[in-house]
């Protein structure tokens, strides 16, 4: 019961010889990455403003992006997004997801700050979530001076992201110094021991593969010594109450798609407010790709109405 869009798209991408992510080198890999953009995602739209930014870390300066939507008042203070873009802790950047925050801004009325954090092989774990919480904190120490409300702060992210955000929160709440209002968490990896079983009904043929996160991982974690810690896995992390409200959403033929329902059944088992829904039809990456693929456009309109509600 594939989409007959996400159909379409594979074997294109067959008949186009598309050489598979894991083949190739890291910085190919963000080469193709970036440039496969143009051909899936819709065009960026405007918005009210677009800011560089820096943020203090702890191996130097974090880039930043910030967004502000259209119709917005200039010294207006808005709840705020801290995104954190997927790719596999390897590949992805501001501009793989430029056009993702501006639409999430513009639909949610909610700033949007996406964070450029450091990427493997060149820098390993936990150097991506390291620089995901510096560069949370800085936000909301900076609000002020930013226009952005933090007592309606959100972490967000889309695969990688999205572990990257659901550490950030488990982290804020164990740490009492960065309230977390929210957390918006696509396809979210949760488990880096990688033995959900939709990792092997749907670990070929259908995009992400089962060779391509191992390539992820290595780069990354280099063994599986750090699978069981929470900050690779928040799956496993010792408690999940008191965690912010959070909204979770997957896709039916992606190997991250039960990882994503397990994390949403730990949330509400434990106490926390979790939502899930899932796009039955979908591959992994699919809300990057509304040139192609209608629903991913419908994921992002919910993506930014959960933001609404949770923040506004």
């Amino acid at each position: 019961m594939l989409h007959p869009q996400a159909r379409d798209l594979l074997r294109l991408i067959e008949e186009k010889g598309v050489p598979p992510m894991h083949t190739l080198s890291p910085a190919d890999a963000r080469s193709y990455y970036l440039e496969r953009r143009f051909f899936t995602q819709p065009e960026p739209p405007h918005v009210a403003a677009m800011r560089e930014l820096e943020a203090a870390g702890p191996a130097g300066p974090i880039r930043l992006r910030s967004y502000r939507p259209l119709g917005t008042p200039e010294d207006a203070v808005l709840p705020v997004l801290v995104y954190f873009h997927g790719g596999g802790w390897v590949i992805g950047d501001l501009e793989t997801h430029d056009t993702l925050c501006r639409e999430l801004c513009n639909l949610s009325g909610t700033a949007v700050i996406a964070v450029d954090y450091r990427l493997a092989p060149e820098h390993r774990f936990p150097a991506a979530v390291d620089d995901a919480i510096a560069a949370t904190q800085w936000i909301s120490d900076n609000a002020a001076s930013l226009k952005v409300d933090a007592n309606r702060l959100a972490v967000g992210g889309d695969s990688a992201g999205g572990n990257l955000a659901a550490v950030v929160a488990l982290h804020a709440r164990d740490s009492g110094r960065l309230p977390i209002a929210f957390q918006l968490l696509i396809y979210p990896a949760t488990d880096q021991r990688r033995n959900a079983p939709s990792h092997t009904s749907n670990g070929q043929g259908y995009l992400l593969t089962k060779e391509t996160i191992t390539y992820f991982h290595d780069h990354y974690f280099g063994d599986d010594s750090h699978d069981e810690d929470w900050r690779a896995s928040p799956l496993l992390a010792q408690s999940h109450a008191d965690l912010p409200r959070a909204f979770i959403l997957t896709a039916g033929y992606d190997p991250l798609r039960d990882e994503g329902l397990q994390y949403a059944q730990k949330l509400s088992e434990a106490g926390s407010r979790a939502t899930l829904v899932n796009f039955e039809r979908a591959v992994h990456g699919f809300i990057l790709m509304g040139r192609v693929m209608d629903e991913a456009n419908v994921a992002v309109h919910l993506c930014a109405s959960q933001l609404v509600h949770a923040l506004h």
